[in-house]
């Protein structure tokens, strides 16, 4: 990681060419990586049994294509710009206001830390009494500051390092061998408990199809205020594009896939319990566990970064280590379980949000220009924000099975793109 001098604001600065070191397969295995977890099986679990298996199939592929598709866009804006994310929403919203939506991303990435940090310590508590041991109330407590003393160590590393290295040479390998020893355990239940059955087994209703895309896209959208902390690193804005969304899309579906595939074949409340009952699945678990560091680290990074935007007389070493102990204190002491009103309501700030940016810096826009340029407050930006956000929650009030997520991010792009200064144009 790059720490910074005294009043040098690394994240509101384009990054060098010399430091753009990260290629296609730089960020295709960062966002597979990424996009690989627990959480994201978890999840997929949620969607059945009230959809039925099609649907939640449907569901999964759409909601990703579309939900890594907008990673992979505002992953190009990052990498043309040179900027981190705190850097585009302070040249989209003006410098004063931008320090609202930068502190609901650091409050959204210290909640994501927690939960990563809870996740990595149940597993490794459930995969310790599996094994025979970890019995002892003390294990929880010592999991979390095992786990919480892992990421300390890497967040004051190098972050194109550990990327380029640990991620992309070690970490990737090892979760893909894990993800195909999973899969083709459960796809052999689901073949002896009779594939067809499963393939065209009905949903209770509890769920409709549009709701659910807006479940699937809510996980890659949580990822939407970190991309660019990432991609500012890369070479070229289309390796960036291409690389983000084609490697978190087939981790999304993969992930997606398998929880509903276990949530099939293998009915269980607790995911972990399940995958622990699959032949080997301790062996891929455990596997799973340690790529599950990657997210943790992504959430800390960014939140790093974006708090070194607000105050850079911090380095953004410092500030990781900060965000590390704030996650693991809240790992200890609250109670994390429910995750589907989490998701979606950071989707509803999030999604406008960067409807905003991608219309008003898309198509040829400078966006470290308009940087440059910013004011205070950018009152057009803000009130299509707010709208979009009124969008989304009206549309679960109004219409709750067509969806939120979709008709947001629309009216907030055409809206911001509609609304774009004269002097804002690729012309100009």
């Amino acid at each position: 990681m790059n720490s910074s001098s005294s009043g040098a604001n690394q994240a509101l600065t384009p990054v060098a060419p010399s430091a753009r070191l990260f290629g296609w397969h730089n960020h295709a295995s960062l966002w597979f990586s990424l996009g690989v977890g627990l959480l994201v099986m978890q999840v997929g679990a949620y969607l059945v049994p009230a959809l039925g298996t099609r649907e939640a199939l449907l569901a999964i592929v759409a909601g990703s294509i579309v939900g890594a598709g907008l990673l992979g866009w505002v992953a190009k804006l990052g990498c043309d710009s040179g900027l981190a994310s705190a850097g585009l929403i302070h040249a989209t919203y003006g410098s004063a206001f931008a320090r609202l939506p930068v502190l609901l991303n650091i409050v959204q990435l210290v909640g994501w830390g927690t939960f990563e940090l809870v996740v990595m310590r149940d597993a490794t508590v459930a995969i310790g009494r599996q094994a025979g041991g970890m019995a002892a109330p003390g294990w929880t407590v010592g999991a979390t500051l095992l786990w919480g003393g892992l990421l300390a160590l890497l967040i004051s590393g190098s972050m194109v390092q550990v990327v380029r290295r640990l991620i992309s040479r070690v970490a990737l390998p090892l979760v893909v061998l894990s993800l195909l020893w999973l899969s083709w355990q459960f796809l052999g239940m689901a073949h002896a408990q009779g594939w067809a059955g499963l393939w065209q087994r009905p949903g209770n209703g509890g769920m409709g199809v549009l709701p659910a895309l807006d479940l699937v896209i809510a996980m890659p959208i949580s990822w939407l205020p970190l991309v660019a902390d990432y991609a500012r690193y890369g070479r070229g804005g289309r390796a960036a594009l291409g690389g983000t969304w084609l490697g978190y899309a087939i981790a999304n579906v993969w992930c997606y896939g398998l929880g509903v595939l276990v949530a099939l074949t293998l009915p269980s409340a607790d995911l972990v319990t399940a995958l622990l009952l699959a032949q080997g699945g301790l062996i891929a678990l455990s596997l799973i566990l340690i790529d599950e560091v990657d997210n943790a680290y992504g959430d800390c990074y960014s939140g790093a970064v974006s708090a070194h935007s607000l105050h850079p007389r911090w380095s953004i070493r410092r500030w990781g280590l900060a965000m590390v102990a704030v996650c693991t204190v809240l790992a200890l002491a609250l109670p994390i379980h429910d995750l589907e009103p989490f998701l979606l309501l950071l989707s509803s700030v999030f999604v406008p949000l960067f409807g905003v940016i991608l219309g008003r810096l898309s198509f040829g826009i400078n966006a470290a220009a308009a940087l440059a340029r910013a004011r205070a407050i950018h009152w057009g930006p803000v009130a299509i924000w707010l709208a979009g956000v009124a969008t989304y929650h009206l549309g679960r009030l109004v219409a709750p099975d067509a969806g939120s997520a979709l008709p947001a991010l629309a009216l907030s792009f055409l809206l911001a793109l509609a609304t774009r200064p004269r002097g804002q144009t690729p012309a100009a």
